[in-house]
């Protein structure tokens, strides 16, 4: 059985032509993993950044060091293709469409323990303290005691498949003097193709609010714990901002011409990768589309926010690199022949991972010396631009600026 087409964000979706120009800069890539034999579904980055973990159509996790860029090994065992990843420093999580997740040692390879219990693909996991959350096709999420691997919860009431999976505990809701008067707890936010978002007292299994609003499938979960927001995408074409703790929403962003895939917060602005092969940035107080870029040639099936740069992949197997500052294009990053499913950044490497089987590397090193030139160049030019709106304008190829005005991101971490 495969992934229902709703879940367009990393699964089955092919090439659909590529292409793109650079901004003048070389080829980047540094080299082409080849180790496993299917698509590869999401990468996974290790905390201390030493190793990634690839999921993978073929069966199997493949387990690479950064440092040489080596697979050390094969992480065997599933019974069918792995959906989704998750790497610590010294154990990694797999979960796949057999209905089960497993736990690894990173050292051996060796499974440490099979997670069972779910009656459908298993497509999301996290891992929080000593627990590990799963969300699945049958219609629940679990909670399960990693070291046991012993279920201790079902959350049971969305009306379909589960696609999106996110977590925060109520220090996040409180001020300090409530915290030492109250417990912590732990909750879980569920996004369905029943249209609806959930929140879950993770302890006791409860739901604690359902938010209702979208008109389509849930393909995306993004929080702002810090204030105790929570945003959401969807296949009904918008995002939505809603409180944590009351389940009140307090914005529709509208703007987007297809469903919205992925979603990432950089201090109070937001991007969003559509369907409709555009990337936008809002500004997620006042919910203005201050920016869109539009180089993509298919959906937009991943984002990443670094240092001042945007990286998305597409489903026209092109990786992009964005200046946020600036507003420009700056790279296309071409070679792999299926959709980019996943990215990761470490050490001014990039790393996609496509569904052509291939994981690629590519040296960045050279955006960030390119972007500090920027800068100075642009406050040398500032005086004799005075007086002139022009100059704002120039060099946005395949970008457009929706309001006079766009703040660094970087500025508001």
């Amino acid at each position: 059985m495969r992934p229902p087409q709703t879940s367009i964000a990393h699964a089955g979706l092919r090439r659909m032509g590529s292409g793109g120009s650079t901004s003048g800069t070389s080829n980047l890539l540094v080299t082409v993993c080849t180790n496993h034999k299917g698509g590869i579904n999401w990468l996974s980055l290790s905390p201390d950044g030493h190793h990634l973990l690839t999921a993978s159509e073929d069966c199997n996790a493949g387990l690479w060091t950064t440092s040489d860029n080596q697979c050390i090994r094969m992480l065997q065992g599933h019974g069918s293709y792995i959906t989704y990843c998750h790497l610590e420093n010294e154990t990694a999580f797999t979960c796949s469409a057999d209905h089960t997740v497993r736990k690894w040692e990173v050292a051996t390879g060796l499974c440490l323990a099979v997670y069972t219990g779910h009656t459908s693909i298993v497509n999301r996991i996290l891992v929080v303290k000593d627990y590990l959350f799963s969300a699945s096709y049958d219609r629940t999420a679990r909670c399960w005691d990693i070291e046991t691997a012993r279920q201790l919860q079902v959350f049971q009431g969305h009306r379909n498949c589960i696609l999106a999976l996110a977590h925060f505990s109520s220090n996040d809701l409180l001020d300090e003097s409530d915290i030492e008067a109250n417990d912590v707890k732990e909750f879980i936010v569920t996004g369905s193709t029943d249209c609806t978002v959930k929140v879950w007292e993770a302890s006791s299994g409860c739901c604690y609010q359902t938010l209702r609003g979208h008109s389509g499938a849930i393909l995306c979960i993004v929080l702002d714990a810090p204030n105790s927001e929570l945003f959401s995408g969807s296949t009904d074409h918008t995002i939505r901002r809603w409180n944590m703790a009351t389940g009140d929403q307090l914005k529709l962003y509208r703007g987007h011409q297809g469903s919205v895939i992925c979603l990432e917060m950089v201090g109070r602005h937001m991007y969003s990768g559509s369907a409709d092969r555009t990337v936008k940035c809002w500004l997620a107080d006042g919910g203005q589309c201050i920016r869109t870029y539009k180089t993509h040639k298919h959906n937009v099936s991943t984002l990443k926010y670094h240092s001042g740069f945007l990286f998305t992949g597409s489903g026209d197997s092109c990786a992009r690199a964005f200046n946020t500052k600036a507003g420009t294009f700056h790279h296309v990053f071409e070679g792999h022949a299926f959709i980019i499913n996943s990215l990761q950044i470490h050490n001014n490497f990039l790393y996609t991972a496509s569904h052509d089987g291939t994981l690629r590397v590519w040296d960045i090193s050279g955006f960030y010396e390119y972007s500090k030139h920027q800068k100075k160049r642009s406050l040398r030019s500032t005086n004799s631009q005075k007086g002139s709106l022009s100059h704002i304008f120039n060099n946005k190829v395949g970008c457009a600026t929706d309001v006079n005005v766009e703040y660094d991101p970087a500025d508001m971490v």
